[in-house]
């Protein structure tokens, strides 16, 4: 292995190791990685002709004097929404769908773009070639009006063909960023060291990097992009070396998503999550965990359960006695969010989340990261994050 070793001594990951060997137990108990009933890659073949038969099925319509329509499954509503410990949130086999029609003035416009975009992809799929979805949206940006049309007649096309984005060959643009101890090669050939100083930024197409290499302990996904870059300016990966960071800057985009569970799925090495303490932090973090309403007929591609919530616990705050002079009162909003999500059916699965939430609710204040610089301006990097990681401060 090529990486130096400038961490901690072993004696330091004991509880780290102790808790990787318990989640390989529930694994093998488990009988491996749960399988089935998720979306999968797709053959170019199998692409152009689930395309084809929606195709056909219009033109079918047309030659009967009826108005064709698309029907998609609906991920707007929790009642087609399951839950399962070893998945996160996916779609029921049997859900409640939604009518595109091309004759009804409400959804003509979007049976309109949905028929154009598949279009787009049987060409991209055809040729074998790859567009972002910015490139999709700037074929004619004043028809699609704004990005999020493009993004959701694109999550509407991928859970229409029961297929992942990727096997559309669109790619999303990336905006994370990792740092650490590994080591890969993209699809291109590119070699690709993330132990350099500077963060190397989330590869667009996760699919095809390969021989990952790494002997990290841990995985440490940072909610915000202004804590990961403080991390790095304290040399906390060499500090805790060997580990991994991770950070989406904010709510995860897709590749970011695919890179934690292709890491854990790889190397099944702990993973942790360092978000604010408030409800938007918390969201942030049970996307990565349990998934999103939207994605979830993908939810086998991107969930990774295994995830712990490393800090800042709100019991953290009155642990530590940081001054009420650097909390946040929580908005109303905030108060709505967070009552939301308290009834998520993962929650109940979750006590010791449950009782952070609550005692974040019972004292209607919120804090972020940063609070804990009230202490010293090193303090997350030098004692709190090695505190947590050595002795078992997760939940």
């Amino acid at each position: 292995m090529a990486f130096a070793p400038s961490g901690p001594e072993a004696s330091f990951f004991e509880v780290l190791d102790q808790h990787r060997a318990s989640l390989l137990a529930t694994l093998r108990r488990g009988g491996g990685e749960p399988a089935g009933g998720g979306t999968r890659l797709a053959s170019s073949s199998e692409v152009l002709a689930s395309i084809e038969n929606i195709i056909q099925d219009v033109i079918t319509s047309l030659a009967r004097n009826e108005a064709p329509a698309f029907t998609i499954d609906n991920r707007s509503s929790w009642e087609n929404i399951k839950f399962e410990d070893s998945v996160g949130l996916h779609m029921i086999s049997h859900c409640t769908t939604r009518k595109i029609k091309s004759d009804s003035p409400k959804s003509v416009k979007n049976f309109a773009l949905i028929l154009k975009i598949l279009s787009t992809i049987y060409k991209l799929v055809q040729s074998n070639t790859y567009a972002t979805k910015r490139d999709i949206y700037y074929t004619d940006s004043q028809l699609f009006g704004n990005q999020t049309v493009v993004d959701n007649i694109i999550n509407d096309i991928s859970c229409m063909l029961k297929v992942p984005r990727r096997s559309l060959h669109i790619l999303s643009t990336s905006k994370g960023l990792i740092a650490g101890n590994l080591r890969y090669i993209e699809e291109d050939g590119t070699k690709v060291n993330c132990t350099c100083a500077t963060a190397v930024p989330v590869s667009s197409n996760i699919q095809g990097i390969r021989n990952l290499i790494t002997d990290a302990k841990f995985l440490l996904i940072v909610e915000k992009d202004a804590t990961f870059q403080r991390l790095l300016d304290d040399n906390f990966c060499n500090k805790m070396s060997p580990c991994i960071m991770v950070t989406g800057k904010g709510v995860p985009d897709l590749n970011t998503r695919l890179l934690v569970k292709k890491l854990w799925d790889t190397f099944h090495i702990p993973v942790f999550s360092l978000v604010d303490a408030d409800p938007h932090g918390i969201e942030i973090m049970c996307i990565y965990k349990y998934g999103s309403m939207a994605m979830s007929f993908e939810a086998h591609n991107l969930t990774v359960p295994a995830i712990r919530w490393l800090g800042l616990l709100p019991s953290d705050i009155k642990r530590l006695n940081i001054p009420k002079s650097t909390l946040i009162p929580m908005t109303k909003r905030d108060q709505m969010k967070l009552d939301s999500i308290l009834k998520r059916p993962y929650v109940t699965c979750q006590p010791f989340w449950r009782k952070e939430m609550e005692i974040m609710g019972d004292s209607k204040m919120k804090a972020e990261i940063q609070a804990l610089t009230f202490l010293s301006s090193d303090y997350l990097s030098r004692v709190y994050l090695p505190n947590k990681l050595k002795f078992g401060g997760w939940i």
